[in-house]
């Protein structure tokens, strides 16, 4: 699981920092988080496909998280894109998407599919699984899970004494199937070991601390948070419907998280190191997003 940092400013954009977006390249699959103006242009300077990406995640419906759709829809159209698209928000976004599939002149090539989401599960599949939660924001946002489902270890050596031998029959166990050997029916949990945990990172979207969030990433192993402003500005903050650095750190020690990725910086702070410190007064393990920045999600040792 990869996590590559398209664009990490609030509001607007800066020289440094574009309008929010996070690619997840996981599960064969390229997944997007949010898709602010511009997306697409910092995709290509690292070289990373929008057609490869089937599935996006809009957080909330302000500009700055999802005004890449128009351009990056456009542009997989003129690329002769076949292949579904399936774009998923808080209400309204079905309005939102035809209304950019009518902007301007163009042919749209493929279908896209766009779904109104609340709460829970959105999507499953064998390999991960994908919940939002509602979060407190001056409009409705929705905070993203992605879980990856892992298979319990299987006990080769366990196996093999039982009659079996490496092949199609170790395949089909592993997937819960039971197999027959000389007559004899052998069960998945005859060579499966215990269950393992998966992967799973939280995107916060815009948000102000809430206890929602603190119980949507509970034992994440990571959570990517919003964090607007630095602790000074807590009553701006608060009004605008966002979080400070301590507020995310917080968050992230209530929930338990293994690590803690702060995005969604303002335009006034040119030092974002500095809030990065603030932050790191309450939890240990932050790290400070920037614009291409990319982050390997490593597999849980056992």
């Amino acid at each position: 699981m990869e996590l590559i940092f398209l664009g990490t400013s609030s509001a607007l954009p800066t020289t440094k920092r574009n309008h929010s977006a996070i690619a997840l390249k996981a599960f064969g699959e390229v997944m997007l988080f949010d898709c602010g103006e511009g997306t697409q242009r910092q995709m290509a300077r690292i070289k990373l496909s929008p057609m490869k990406v089937d599935h996006i995640f809009i957080t909330h419906l302000h500009g700055d998280h999802f005004l890449g759709l128009p351009g990056m829809i456009q542009s997989m159209a003129f690329r002769g894109r076949k292949n579904p698209l399936y774009i998923y928000g808080p209400e309204g976004m079905i309005k939102t998407v035809e209304h950019i599939k009518n902007l301007g002149y163009y042919a749209l090539s493929y279908p896209i599919h766009v779904h109104e989401i609340k709460k829970g599960t959105i999507l499953q599949t064998e390999e991960y699984l994908i919940e939002c939660c509602p979060t407190h924001h001056s409009v409705l946002n929705l905070a993203y899970s992605v879980e990856e489902k892992r298979s319990p270890k299987f006990l080769r050596e366990k196996a093999i004494e039982l009659g079996l031998k490496p092949g199609p029959d170790f395949g089909k166990l592993q997937k819960g199937i039971p197999v027959e050997v000389n007559g004899v029916l052998i069960t998945p949990d005859q060579v499966l070991g215990e269950e393992r945990k998966g992967r799973r990172i939280v995107y916060s979207g815009d948000t102000k601390p809430c206890s929602e969030m603190v119980e949507f990433a509970t034992n994440a192993d990571v959570l990517i948070h919003e964090s607007t402003y630095e602790s000074s500005q807590e009553t701006k903050a608060l009004e605008n419907g966002h979080s400070t650095t301590t507020h995310a750190a917080r968050i992230a020690k209530e929930a338990d998280v293994s690590e803690l990725i702060l995005t969604h910086i303002s335009t006034r702070y040119r030092d974002s190191d500095s809030l990065r410190r603030e932050a790191r007064h309450i939890f240990n393990k932050v790290i400070m997003a920037e614009d291409f920045m990319t982050i390997d999600v490593k597999h849980h040792e056992n």
